[in-house]
């Protein structure tokens, strides 16, 4: 999975499938790119972006990322 930070940096995250697909919309047949989503935790707000955490959930960067500052459109649900 990639996300976009609120300064516009990509980072790739790495888990198995369920981890970014709750919905059931990733498989054989599907065309990628497709849009998932990765449960976080939010940690700090402060003007108008947020700082949110995976690390409840297990997933992170190949070197160890967690945390993450990113815009509020970004979140869902």
């Amino acid at each position: 999975m990639r996300v976009t930070d609120a300064a516009g940096r990509a980072w790739s995250l790495f888990d198995k499938t369920s981890a970014f697909d709750a919905g059931g919309a990733l498989g054989p047949d599907v065309s990628y790119p497709v849009d998932v989503t990765v449960a976080c935790a939010v940690r700090e707000e402060r003007g108008g972006v947020v700082t949110v955490s995976t690390a409840p959930h297990g997933v992170a960067t190949p070197d160890g990322r967690e945390e993450f500052v990113v815009r509020w459109e970004q979140l869902v649900g």
